[in-house]
């Protein structure tokens, strides 16, 4: 069947912009703000010509995959922006699957699961609120994408260090606080929403960013100011803060107690009313065994700050 003038255009119209990405490249500018507005406008003619071209998404993805399997662009950040105009419509997994299909081809599906949970990537982000995630899988056959055991996100706990690890890449990437939300609740169930581990992994994520690794280690407020809320949220409670108390001594104590560091961290705290006076008291006359490493001279480094409080 042959392409509608205006499926020409829409196609020529994602050449033009993969000329403009690899020009920029070139050049050493960020091409990307204009490649995806390119691919905004396609995406939204598809759903219209998906009657007519029943493998549009196929031709889309044939276009779109060329950039993932070069590293140009990383999984994750690509899938979010070219789904955007998408969701509305339902057509996101139309276009993810094809794309997939490409990558498996040239990369096996075990390179592109690992890539998928690598970029933490969930369905739940893509498929229809209420949709189940495991039917879809099965039925779609991408099992890949969720590990060895195939079990749906949520399913599985994440361990302390596995979710710091997912927590920091999303800050890396400069996440805004609602992509962390979303992609908690995408990845977590409410038990682990619920649970110490997350809220110490938060807590460490989100103060190592902040730190600014001169001489002398120093704290960026204004990380802390913009992550206020991405703490608060799961800081609820005096328990779930004293939790991230531990967790910021632990941090400090991997760093080797640096003058002043928790000082800096407390006022902080303190001052975006991220944790409050009675969880820093119960922090102070803790005897809690679990959490003595180093906890002498934490106490020490932060004497001015109690004689404050």
């Amino acid at each position: 069947m042959a392409l509608s003038p205006r499926w020409n255009v829409a196609l020529l119209l994602v050449n033009i912009w993969g000329d403009c990405y690899t020009s920029c490249s070139a050049q050493g500018t960020s091409p990307l703000p204009q490649y995806y507005q390119g691919l905004y406008e396609t995406v939204e003619l598809a759903e219209d010509m998906e009657i007519d071209i029943p493998h549009v998404w196929l031709y889309l993805a044939e276009l779109v995959t060329p950039i993932l399997q070069e590293d140009e662009v990383p999984m994750g950040e690509l899938f979010r922006e070219i789904t955007k105009p998408l969701r509305p419509m339902g057509k996101a997994t139309s276009l993810l699957l094809e794309i997939l299909g490409l990558l498996c081809k040239s990369m096996g599906p075990e390179k592109v699961g690992m890539l998928w949970r690598e970029a933490g990537l969930s369905w739940r982000e893509f498929l229809a609120e209420g949709q189940d995630v495991s039917t879809f899988v099965a039925e779609q056959k991408v099992e890949y994408t969720l590990g060895e055991e195939c079990e749906a996100p949520g399913q599985r706990p994440l361990a302390f260090e596995e979710l710091r690890k997912q927590l920091e890449k999303l800050l890396k990437e400069d996440s805004s606080n609602q992509r962390v939300f979303d992609w908690i609740e995408a990845n977590l169930n409410e038990q682990q929403i619920a649970s110490n581990t997350l809220v110490r992994a938060l807590m460490t994520t989100v103060c190592y960013s902040a730190i600014i690794f001169k001489t002398p280690l120093r704290v960026d407020v204004a990380v802390l100011k913009v992550r206020a809320r991405l703490l608060q949220k799961y800081l609820c409670g005096e328990q779930k803060e004293l939790q991230a108390l531990y967790a910021l001594q632990a941090l400090v104590v991997t760093l080797e107690q640096p003058a002043n560091l928790l000082r800096m961290f407390f006022d902080a705290q303190y001052d975006e009313d991220i944790v409050k006076e009675d969880a820093f008291y119960s922090w102070e006359s803790s005897k809690d065994p679990a959490e003595q490493q180093g906890k002498g001279v934490a106490l020490k480094s932060v004497t001015a700050f109690f004689n404050w409080l």
